[in-house]
This record gives C-alpha cells, structure tokens and sequence, in this order.
C-alpha cells in the first residue's frame, strides 16, 4: 500500500472510528418447552431438516413407505409392522417414531447415525411434548391463506404511528426490548432518500427539511420523494434482479440484446403506480389481455429475460426445453417464493410438489412460438428473438412515449406470443429434454391453490389463479420482498423460500394483515411503501448498544433502525450525484462506463458486438448504475465485488459481503476519482475558506453537518497536502477521468482538495444506510 493510500486509510478510520469487536453470546440455559407446541413452529421444521430427506415427500426416496409429513401415513399401521404405528397420539411411549430417535441403539437410532444427522435433546422433548397433546398435525402456515387478525394490544401505546408498529412492539415487549428513539433528521433524510429514490439528498433538500418544524414535516418529503421520477429507477432495481434482466443473450457468445425498452416499462410502471396484479399480469400474460396493446405486449418481455443461445451444434430442442424451465423456475421463486425447481428431476424432497405438479405448472410457458436457437451471434436482427415486437419512432412518440429511443435505427425486442396449436407437454423422466414419459395439463399444486377449472388454462388463467384471493402466497411474497427492500431482511428471511426449508417469520401476524391489508387496497404498491417509510419502526435510530446487540445481533425484532451498505448501483449513484456529475436521463440504451481494461476480450469466442469492451464517452459515462450494460459472462467488475447480480437467473435477495476488495474499489475506481476532482474543482470556485469546503463536502456525500474533530482532522489534512503534494503526483492525479480539468486552476491546491473528498468518499458512514 502505497503512503498516501496509509494515510488516506488512517483517517477513514480516525473520522469513521474503529469498530469494535463482537462476540456472539451463546445461552447456557436450557431452553424453555412453550406450554402448547406448535406443529407448524415447533416440529415441521426439525421433520424437514432431519426426517423429510427419506420419510418426505419423494417417493422415489421415501423409506419404509413412511411419510412424516403427512399425518394418513404417520398414524397408519406400519409397512413393516403392522403391529406398531410411527405415532400415536397421546403416547410417545407406543410411537414408534419417538422411540427411534430417543433410543441410543445405534441399530434403531433415527435419524440413522450415517446421515450425520442427530436431534438436541430439547428436539427430542419438543417431539414428545408434542405427542402427548395429540400430534396435531396443521397445514404449512404458507399454504394457508392469510387472515387479517386484530392489532395486538401493547403496552407503550403512545409509541405506535401506523398498525405495523403494533405488531413490532408486541415482540419487542415480549422479549423485554424497547424501541430506539427517533433518528435525527439528517439521518433520516438520507434513509429515506437512498430507500424511495437512491439517492443521497440535495443541500436544498437537507436544508429545507431542517427547516420544516411543522408536525407532517416528514410525511410531506415522503410524498415529494415518491412523486419523484427516481423512484421508479430505484423500485425497479430489484425488479430487475428477480426478472434476471441483462444486455447479453448469455453463453459462450453471449451477444448484444436491446431487451432495454422492457426495463424503461419497468421504470415507467412503478413511477404510474401501476398495481401489483396489473403489473405482474401484463408481465405474465399481456399478448392474451383482450384488445391487447403494444405496452402490455412490451411487458411480457418479463419472460423473455432468460438466457438464449447463439452458439451452432447445440440440440435445439434441449435449448428450448431450458428456456421454459427458466420461466417455471422463475414464477415459483419470484413470484410464489417456492424452490418449484426442485421438483424438476424428481418429486420435491421437503415441500408437497410432485414432479408432474412441476409439468403441469410447466405446461403454461410451454407454448410459446420460439425454437431452441434461432440464429448464431450476427448483427442487429439478432438483437432480440422470436416472438418479437419493433417499436417505430412514432410508437416512442405516441402509444409507448416512456421508452427512451436515442436514434432511427431499429428496435426489436423478444416478448412473448403462443403457437395457434397446443404443444403437448410431458413429464420429463430425470427432468432430462429427450425422456417424455407421461401427458399432462397445464395445472397448479393443490397444496397451495388447486386451478379453477373457470380459468383459461393458459398464462392468462395462471395469472388470475396468482392473484385468487385464496392464493396464500402471492402478496406474502410480495410484501416481504418490499420489507427487505425497506429493512435490510424480510420478515421471512429466506425471501426465495416459504416452503418446508425456509425460515419461519419473525413476525407472522404482521406479514398477514400486511398481505391482506395488501390486497384489500387493490395491491397498491406506492400506498404499501409510504406505510413501512411512515411507520415508526422504520424512523428509530440505527445507534445500538452493547445489550441489544447481545439480544439480537441480526436486529430481528426491530427495536432499532437498520444499518447496512446501500446496493452496488446506488454507491455509483450517490458518488455522481454528490459531486454534480450525475446525468439524470432516464432510461434508454444501457451504457458502458470505466472498465480494468481487457475482461471483455479475455473471456471471448471474438464474435459479436460485445467481443470488446468500446467505453463510452461524455455524458453516458455518468449515467445511473441500473443503465450500466450487463454482460452475462463478464459483469461489470466494480458492480460484482459490491454484490451486484449478474442476472444468469431469478435472484430475490442479494449477498451482503464485506471485503477488502470493496474498499479498494472506493480508492481507486476512476468514477470515485473523478467524482472527487470534479467537487474539488466546484467547492474552490466558492468564495469560502477550507473548514466551510470541506464542510460542504461533507454534507454533500455523507448528508449530515461535520463534527467539529471531524473538520479539524479533513482541514489538518488538506493543508498538509497542499505542503506535501509534488508537481508530478497532482498532475498525475487530476488527469484520471474524462471530464475537463480547468486550465486556469491551481493544480496543487486542487489535487490536494480531491484528496480530502476522496477520504470523505471511503468513509464507512458514505454508502450505509443508516
């Protein structure tokens, strides 16, 4: 490391402060038994990680012809004693169940001890305490409808603002927390802003908020920022990763494709309003609408996201089959937050799909009029395949004026249309293209809704079934992606995965007046977001002390703000907005901004329009994160190392690492760089000493006032470089980026003022949400 890099390193840590240690603290009590044991919350989980592998299920590996899960096979004679039962309600001690993974024989221990599977001792209790109340067994909690239950009485009860605070401070009470305070104003300036639009606030903003002592001060910028056109850039994000969105077809070609106008719709339809199951239908169904028109076609370019191959000598119809795959898998996780795909191969191990409820589910997206490969990498009518729509400069004018056509030339983008016959679809043995075994239908699991036979049976009727008030799954899902999207984890965790092997809720009684507060309100999605941005549990302070980090390390049950790094695209867009390079037009081509030079040609066939890595120039180099061109293959690098997607396939909830790579990419990214000397160069043109500077690069990039220590040690700094800095290491510096230098400046005095904001820029505190 380099000596400026030290010292850069130092006063990030001197300014930001050093972390603490932090130890997880283990209980030695021994758990308490609850009074009535819970099926659904106490057993099904132990049953589906240490029974359902072979007692589950799949048939094809189920033992002993026992089914754990399912109460007809539990409690019927056994296969190989017809003498004995694996339950007996009452009485553990004639269960046979009970008595094999309570015995310590290893010949009749279960599970057997090959697995490397053993149930605790407070397991083995929970089972027979269970037992002996009766081994009620009850349906998975979600695949039950959701019921709006009362608001729980609490006993703060000047604390709540919305009906979701109830809930979130009945567990807090419980478990013997309180809420935090209020975050201060600044910081919950900045929250909001990065969480409604992601972006950091202007100094106009900053100042007027401060201002504002009026009781709805807050409400009133809520309202401003969800009037505000970015906030249809920033909902779309994670839209955008469910839908796996890229510029790239994928594969080993992995040519250009212009799927961008899809993504502008996108933009354009959360910044509408446009309701959930409007905008999932459209998605899923738009060319089957009655008198469909040339929008909601262009949604359905939804299911054609999905990666297609360019490459000669492949099986066409092994392509095709993966492309239908792609869509099925995608609706189970994404939009039911089920692993359907694990009923592809086999019937599913831990949740209740056969394999033929995964083809008849698959029947739905298997008739659309497309091949397996359509053409090898070419030139622009390769750019999108078949079934595709054009948009004409008129369309861009008139019906489809969102889109944001920069030029004459051709638009074509795939979207989807159905053969005028019927495909047939089969099971596929071992999920494997070439072994069709049984005809089936297009159909849904019955665990969750069975299909209305009134229904068409197309996508259409796949989308009517979605939004069936009697579906326990759809606004579920729904709503907890957005909770994750407002609290940094979703009210269950395992936001892909409601079934047998997801978390459990942390709040159940709250993720079921939400879905149906949801659907009551005609799934209005704006209406949902201002609810959690209002509540009071999503305005507490981030501080955390030293018992509730012991309490509750993951901030599980919110008596406190959430604090975690904002998305990868939106540390680009903070770091252009802050400095003045942000360009705010929305929507059109994707770009290709700086770039390590050689990752595109080194992972290349050498053909096709993305072969080389041509960056842009001008003003495209400071357009938004989410417009940055996605190459399957080759993601872009900066965006990757903060954990960005790189959209091979549906993904809900992204990783949150912390590495040393990601503070490298803050001292060294060309953007961060040239971010930092553009502000430089517009703070020196102020008349206004250094402390009000670097005081106004503070609240520019971190959004809050400086504390006095805190411009002592950022103006120390800066008058040491402008002692220190040599002729050569400024002129060397401000020549990174493109934007122009001004000739007539003092290149000493702005290279060292580059170097603060660059400081400023590296700060923990810049790219957290907190």
């Amino acid at each position: 490391m380099t000596t400026i890099y030290k010292k850069i390193f130092y006063l990030v840590c001197l300014i930001g402060g050093v972390a603490g240690s932090f130890q997880s603290c283990d209980s030695d009590a021994t758990e308490k038994l609850p009074d009535v044991v819970s099926y659904n919350f106490d057993i099904r989980p132990i049953l589906s990680d240490k029974c359902s592998a072979c007692h589950g299920p799949d048939a094809n590996k189920r033992e002993a012809g026992l089914r754990m899960d399912d109460p007809e096979s539990a409690f019927k004679a056994l296969k190989e004693n017809p003498g004995a039962h694996a339950l007996v309600a009452g009485k553990p001690e004639l269960s046979q169940a009970f008595l094999r993974i309570s015995s310590s024989d290893t010949a009749l221990m279960m599970p057997p001890p090959s697995s490397n599977l053993k149930l605790s001792q407070y397991e083995i209790d929970l089972i027979e305490k269970w037992i002996k109340q009766g081994a009620k067994y009850e349906k998975h909690w979600a695949f039950v409808a959701p019921v709006k239950p009362e608001l729980p009485k609490v006993e703060q009860k000047e604390w709540p603002r919305n009906e979701i605070d109830h809930f979130i401070l009945q567990k807090m009470e419980q478990k013997g927390m309180t809420p935090n305070e209020e975050a201060d104003k600044e910081r919950l300036l900045k929250r909001i802003c990065l969480d409604i639009t992601g972006l950091p606030p202007t100094l106009e903003m900053m100042d007027s908020f401060a201002a504002d002592k009026s009781v709805d001060a807050y409400e009133k910028m809520v309202d401003r920022l969800l009037k505000d056109p970015a906030y249809g850039e920033k909902m779309s994000l994670h839209w955008l990763d469910l839908a796996r969105y890229a510029d790239s077809h994928g594969y080993q070609d992995d040519g250009y494709r212009t799927q961008w106008p899809w993504r502008d719709w996108v933009i354009h339809a959360f910044n509408e309003n446009m309701h959930y199951d409007d905008f999932v239908t459209w998605q899923l169904a738009g060319d089957l609408l009655p008198n469909s028109t040339k929008e909601q076609l262009l949604a359905t370019g939804f299911n054609r996201n999905h990666k297609i191959t360019e490459e000669g000598g492949v099986i066409p119809e092994e392509y095709r089959v993966m492309y239908v795959t792609d869509r099925n898998d995608l609706f189970g996780k994404g939009l039911l937050g089920v692993t359907l795909e694990c009923a592809h191969c086999h019937d599913h191990k831990y949740d209740p799909f056969s394999q033929k409820e995964y083809y008849q589910m698959f029947a739905f997206f298997n008739n659309v009029k497309e091949v397996g490969i359509e053409s090898v990498i070419g030139g622009p009518e390769t750019y999108a395949k078949k079934p595709l729509m054009e948009i004409s400069n008129e369309d861009a004018k008139t019906v489809l004026d969102f889109i944001n056509k920069p030029d004459t030339n051709r638009l074509i983008v795939s979207v989807m249309g159905d053969l005028d016959t019927i495909r047939p679809t089969h099971v596929l043995q071992r999920g494997e293209y070439d072994a069709p075994g049984e005809v089936v239908e297009p159909g849904t699991p019955s665990a969750i809704l069975p299909f209305n036979p009134e229904y068409p049976k197309n996508r259409l009727g796949l989308a009517k079934w979605l939004f069936d008030k009697k579906n326990p799954l759809t606004a579920r899902v729904y709503v907890n992606i957005l909770w994750q999207e407002f609290f940094g984890r979703g009210i269950v965790k395992t936001s892909g995965d409601f079934g047998m092997q997801g978390e459990l809720p942390s709040h159940p009684a709250l993720l079921d007046w939400l879905a149906v507060d949801f659907m009551e309100h005609d799934w209005d999605i704006k209406r949902l977001v201002k609810q959690m941005v209002t509540s009071a549990t999503y305005r507490q302070s981030a501080v955390i002390s030293e018992e509730k980090l012991a309490t509750d390390p993951e901030n599980v049950f919110l008596a406190r703000g959430s604090r975690y790094r904002i998305p990868a695209e939106f540390i680009r867009d903070l770091v252009l907005a802050s400095s003045g390079l942000l360009n705010k037009t929305i929507g059109g081509p994707s770009v290709k901004p700086y770039q390590p030079a050689g990752l595109w040609e080194g992972a290349t066939s050498g053909r096709g329009l993305l072969s080389v890595y041509n960056q842009d120039h001008g003003a495209a180099l400071y357009r938004r994160g989410m417009y940055t061109l996605i190459k399957r293959t080759v993601p872009p690098p900066t965006m990757a190392i903060f954990d960005a997607s790189n959209r091979d396939m549906c993904e809900v909830k992204r990783l949150k690492t912390n590495t040393p790579l990601q503070a490298l990419v803050m001292m060294n990214d060309p953007t961060v760089l040239e971010a930092s000397r553009v502000l430089a160069a517009r703070l020196l043109q102020e008349k206004t000493d250094a402390r009000e500077k670097i005081s106004t690069a503070f609240r520019l990039i971190v959004c809050r006032e400086p504390g006095e220590r805190e411009v002592e040690v950022l103006t120390s700094y800066y008058n040491k470089q402008l002692k220190t800095i040599e002729d050569n290491s400024a002129e060397k510096m401000l020549s990174i980026g493109e934007h122009p230098v001004n000739e007539k400046a003092d290149k000493k005095t702005l290279a060292a003022m580059m170097r603060v904001i660059s400081t400023i820029y590296n700060l923990e505190e810049t790219i957290m949400k907190s």
